[in-house]
């Protein structure tokens, strides 16, 4: 039996229940996962959890070697109670299509799964379980937004392709396990969230331009925690609680987000597409980074664009699009390239579209740009909360060649249909001088 246990769940809880109303609509939202539990300790309560979203199910209890040490073995060691639950630690877990199969075969004869930690182990989990039709449940091992996301990160032939699955029944947040994971997956967690503002400038400017579909109702649940995870950065190294319940809390609803909105724009504009093109096209000299402290760096590269750009009295003047062909096949072959091109047609500007766009610019640049930053954090408040959470701040902290990360920022834009920053500043002719100096 498990002692009382202090919850950190917040409006997660409100979620859960059904109850939240959103102050912009007036309307009670509810989401796909069952149960959100983030707690203190959850010794003792994994059966029970479990028990609640898989009744009677023959249970397969997936982790890979580190997270087995971590939380795996305690978890399938208590759910071996329940009956009929089989443990899987994948030596090699990657989420690949070939990967996904070799999930598929190794636990076919689960009809639920509950994925323990690593992004890898659960967006493979999620992705298996979709395709086959399958339950499953999350105990994170780090304080990551991946666990309640319905989407998955799944490369094919190398290509990182965002891929809408299902929720898990149950995400289960024990912080006295991340209090102990490596402290630099917990840095790695508040770089990733933290790109909350630059997401919402890009997604929010994409409507403002274009009248793309955007929402208001991830960031308003951010908001509640957002300016208390910044001020708490400096306690995240030291296994205070409060800390990381907050960050946990802010993670959970990040990946909540796709719930709300259809869409992975609320969270994942330029600054993911950076991160992704470094997993893409690195190769053999892909430093071993993770997402999350990528998608950090590529914040604060987007913040001061973004920072620069909106605080000018006057708005660039925007050209049609150039794709560069024969520069990206050099770079990329022809296949790829065939790929970038086709997702970057779909938002070029053509030259009539762009003297609309110019017109309505100089004549409601103050409007534009005031709407923008009025959802802007400061790129000096976003730097310092990131230094003192032990991220890394600049392409060379990643061990990344500056020549590489100056590509990066230069054609990252073309690998997603998504109009960003990055698309202002490269069809106004100030992409390339910005990606020398953030390189």
């Amino acid at each position: 039996m498990s002692a009382v246990s202090k919850s950190y769940g917040g409006v997660l809880d409100e979620l859960v229940a059904g109850t939240w109303v959103d102050p912009t609509t007036g309307r009670r939202c509810s989401i796909p996962i069952e149960d959100i539990v983030v707690a203190e300790c959850l010794q003792g309560r994994e059966a029970e959890l479990i028990a609640s979203r898989h009744a009677g199910k023959r249970i397969t209890v997936v982790s890979d070697p580190f997270t087995r040490k971590a939380l795996g073995e305690r978890v399938f060691t208590a759910l071996r109670n329940l009956g009929q639950v089989d443990e899987f630690v994948w030596e090699r877990p990657r989420c690949t299509p070939e990967g996904v199969e070799e999930l598929s075969q190794a636990t076919r004869s689960a009809e639920a799964l509950v994925a323990v930690g690593s992004g890898s182990v659960s967006d493979s989990v999620k992705y298996a379980t979709f395709l086959d039709k399958r339950e499953y449940s999350v105990f994170a091992t780090s304080p990551m937004n991946a666990y309640t996301t319905p989407t998955a990160s799944v490369s094919f032939d190398g290509f990182k392709k965002s891929i809408t699955c299902h929720s898990a029944k149950g995400a289960f947040f024990d912080l006295g396990v991340i209090a102990k994971c490596p402290p630099r997956l917990i840095s790695a967690a508040f770089a990733d969230v933290v790109c909350r503002t630059t997401a919402q400038v890009d997604w929010l400017m994409s409507h403002l331009l274009f009248d793309t579909p955007y929402s208001d109702t991830p960031y308003v649940l951010l908001s509640y925690d957002e300016d208390k995870m910044i001020a708490s950065a400096s306690n995240l190294l030291n296994g205070d609680i409060e800390a990381l319940g907050t960050l946990t809390r802010v993670s959970a609803i990040m990946g909540l987000g796709t719930s709300f909105t259809g869409t992975t724009h609320c969270g994942s504009m330029a600054e993911h597409m950076i991160s992704h093109f470094i997993d893409m096209f690195a190769g053999k000299n892909h430093p071993g980074t993770s997402h999350g402290e990528q998608v950090g760096v590529a914040t604060l590269t987007m913040s001061r664009l973004q920072n620069a750009i909106l605080r000018a009295d006057e708005p660039p003047r925007l050209r049609p699009t150039v794709i560069p062909v024969p520069e990206l096949n050099r770079y990329f072959g022809a296949e790829t390239t065939s790929t970038m091109i086709e997702q970057a047609e779909r938002k070029a500007l053509a030259p009539a579209q762009t003297d609309r766009l110019n017109r309505r610019l100089a004549e409601n640049w103050d409007d534009i740009a005031g709407r923008l930053r009025a959802v802007m954090r400061p790129y000096d408040e976003l730097h310092a909360a990131m230094r003192i959470a032990g991220c890394q701040l600049t392409a060379s902290d990643l061990g990344l060649d500056p020549a590489f990360y100056q590509c990066a920022v230069r054609h990252s834009r073309f690998i997603r249909d998504r109009f960003t920053m990055l698309d202002f500043a490269g069809d106004s002719d100030s992409l390339e001088s910005f990606a020398r100096e953030a390189a």
